[in-house]
């Protein structure tokens, strides 16, 4: 597994927990490790191998432990339990231009939604303009959004 591979899992993670409302803490500490690994000189591999992945800025023991399974088994328990608990449609709703977590998390909190075409039909039915907010402008981005997405 390469460090964009494993850059991509952790911001995966990232966003997986601010959708799910975790500290932003937590969600920042795996956003800058994945930027970390992102730009490393090196190949993640080597660290590993030498037992150095706790050496790598803004990796500390626990996550070091997680790369480390990753890693060895190209998989990460701690992610399919997040995949479990949050719905991966709800990453559809990333890609839509101005749209981030925080409203993802309150789209799928507030209404239920969870796919792109939930979200475009309670837009344009004006169910989002009835969430904290969110108004008729944010409503009228988010279906412009979404078009452009399926575009």
């Amino acid at each position: 597994m390469h460090n964009h591979e494993v850059a991509r899992i952790l911001n995966r993670i990232g966003d997986l927990l601010d959708i799910k409302g975790e500290s932003v803490h937590k969600v920042l500490a795996y956003r800058r490790a994945a930027d970390t690994i992102e730009e490393l000189g090196e190949d993640i591999n080597d660290y590993q191998r030498e037992g150095q992945l706790a050496d790598i800025p803004g990796v500390g023991k626990a996550l070091s432990a997680k790369l480390d399974e990753l890693l060895t088994t190209g998989h990460l328990d701690y992610l399919e339990k997040l995949q479990e608990e949050v719905p991966l449609s709800l990453l559809d709703l990333l890609t839509v231009p101005g749209v981030g977590t925080k409203t993802v998390r309150l789209l799928w909190e507030q209404l239920g939604i969870t796919t792109l075409s939930e979200a475009e039909e309670a837009a344009r039915a004006g169910q989002l303009r009835s969430l904290p907010g969110l108004g008729e402008k944010s409503e009228a981005r988010i279906l412009a959004g979404i078009e452009v997405v399926r575009r």
